[in-house]
This record gives structure tokens, C-alpha cells and sequence, in this order.
């Protein structure tokens, strides 16, 4: 009995060592996650608010500061419990060499990641072409270009794809030529048909006056004489003005006698006496 009260009174100062430092260790561990989460959304909060930062840099600086404040919280639990946290960082710093190495394919859509962030060929709210892959930018993270189309269908693009082909942006300027075409019968008045399609140009508000609208005969087809039409618009009317014009001239043509022929084909025959 007194030998084990002799080990108990020798264990004791141990166990309230250890004790403590795990209490202290939890309550670092808890306080680092809360300061964690607090830290990424006021900086989320701020960057938002402030009109130097782009959109698309905002989840990148939040999450950045959620994983230094994390990695900071790890070496202090471990500090907590008397480990060398320098000797960890340069055995982390050696696994991350030889994970590097294996994964340089993920690593090849972080650095394009990072040149997309720096360059910025395209924004988060832009309509892109990327590849044939048309949408709108949803985010753009270290990895992937997350996009929706325009029947609201998600699209998730691994950066190198995104950095390695050709990136048409349709947002980028405020102003955009809509070029349409309308074909007319050989038979019907071209100077009409133009005459027509300049007068509902002209009715609609959202043409710009300044680049004038172009209205030319662009083609000589099998079937028609074609009619190139290339008004500017804001960005925004691009494709409500296409369907509206498209919609008056078909009127306009019909009210005129002006015809859109269909596709035919002279056949000769020649009949052997």
C-alpha cells in the first residue's frame, strides 16, 4: 500500500504536467480553428468592400489566411508538448519536395492558377470562350476555373487546360459588333432589302451611333443574295438585339414583298432524238 502510494505521489507532479499541457493544447487548438475561421471572413469581408481588389482574388485571400493561421495553430500544440518544431518544418519542407515531384501535374494547375490571378485574362461574372468551352466564371481557385454555362450547367476546368488554350473574353469591352445576315431572292431590289434593314436598325435605341451600322452586300449564295448587317451595341444587348432585329426584318421583308428564297436547283434535260 505505501508503494503504491509512493508511485502515485512520484507520478502525480507528471500527470498534472502532461495534463496541463494537453488542456493548453486543446485550447489552442480550439482557439487557432475559431481565429481561423474569424480571419477568413473578415478578410473576405474587407476585400469585398474594397474597390482596388478584384472579385477573384477575394476566396484566394481568404482561404490563404485560413491555412497560415491553421499551419501557426499545429506548430503552437506541438510546441505545447515540448516537440522541436524546427526539425518538423525541415521534414516537412523535404516531404513537400518529394510530394512536389509526384504530383507535378497538380502542381502544373497551381502555377497556371497563379498566372491566371496575376494576369487575369478573365474575371469572376465574365462570359468566356475557353477551348469551345463557353459560360460564365464562377470562381477561380489554385486548381480549377469553376464556370456555368448559359443553360446554367456547372463547368470545372483544371487550370493548365485553362492557361494552355486560346481565351476569347466577350465582357471584356463595353461594346460589341453584332453582324447578321439576311439573305434575299435574286429577283428582289437589294437597295430595298438594305433600305429596310437600316430603318429598323435605326428604330432601335440600342444601336450605337458612333461606330455607324454597316449594311452591305456581303455574298452572292447558290440560293440568295446575302446582306451583311454589323450594328454596335453595349455588351449587355448583344443577343437581345439579335433576336429583336432578326424579328422586325423578317416583318419589315414580309410588309415589302421582299422574299427569303429557299434553297433550289436547276435541272436542264436533254432528250435524245
Amino acid at each position: 500500500m505505501e508503494n503504491l502510494e509512493g508511485q502515485f505521489e512520484e507520478l502525480t507532479p507528471m500527470i498534472v504536467e502532461h495534463g496541463l499541457s494537453v488542456v493548453g493544447a486543446i485550447v489552442i487548438l480550439m482557439l487557432g480553428w475559431w481565429l481561423a475561421g474569424w480571419g477568413k471572413r473578415k478578410v473576405v469581408a474587407k476585400a469585398s468592400a474594397s474597390k482596388g481588389i478584384d472579385d477573384t482574388l477575394v476566396p484566394i485571400l481568404g482561404q490563404t489566411i485560413k491555412i497560415l493561421i491553421l499551419v501557426i495553430t499545429i506548430l503552437a500544440v506541438l510546441g505545447q508538448f515540448g516537440i522541436e518544431t524546427t526539425s518538423i518544418v525541415a521534414v516537412l519542407g523535404a516531404s513537400a519536395l518529394a510530394v512536389g515531384l509526384a504530383l507535378q501535374g497538380t502542381l502544373s494547375n497551381v502555377a497556371a492558377g497563379v498566372m491566371l490571378l496575376i494576369l487575369r485574362p478573365f474575371k469572376v461574372g465574365d462570359a468566356v470562350n475557353i477551348g469551345g468551352t463557353t459560360g460564365v466564371v464562377d470562381s477561380i481557385g489554385l486548381f480549377t476555373t469553376e464556370m456555368h454555362s448559359f443553360d446554367n450547367i456547372g463547368i470545372s476546368m483544371p487550370n493548365s487546360n485553362v492557361w494552355g488554350t486560346e481565351i476569347q473574353n466577350m465582357s471584356k469591352f463595353e461594346k460589341r459588333r453584332v453582324d447578321m445576315v439576311f439573305g434575299i431572292d435574286y429577283s428582289d431590289d437589294m437597295d430595298k432589302a438594305m433600305e429596310i434593314i437600316k430603318k429598323v436598325l435605326d428604330a432601335d435605341e440600342r444601336v450605337l451611333k458612333d461606330p455607324a451600322p454597316q449594311i452591305a452586300v456581303s455574298n452572292l449564295g447558290d440560293s440568295s443574295v446575302d446582306i451583311i448587317a454589323r450594328p454596335w451595341v453595349e455588351n449587355a444587348n448583344v443577343w437581345p438585339l439579335r433576336f429583336d432585329v432578326t424579328k422586325k426584318v423578317k416583318e419589315e421583308f414580309d410588309k415589302n414583298d421582299v422574299s427569303f428564297p429557299f434553297p433550289q436547283t436547276d435541272v436542264h434535260l436533254f432528250k435524245e432524238n
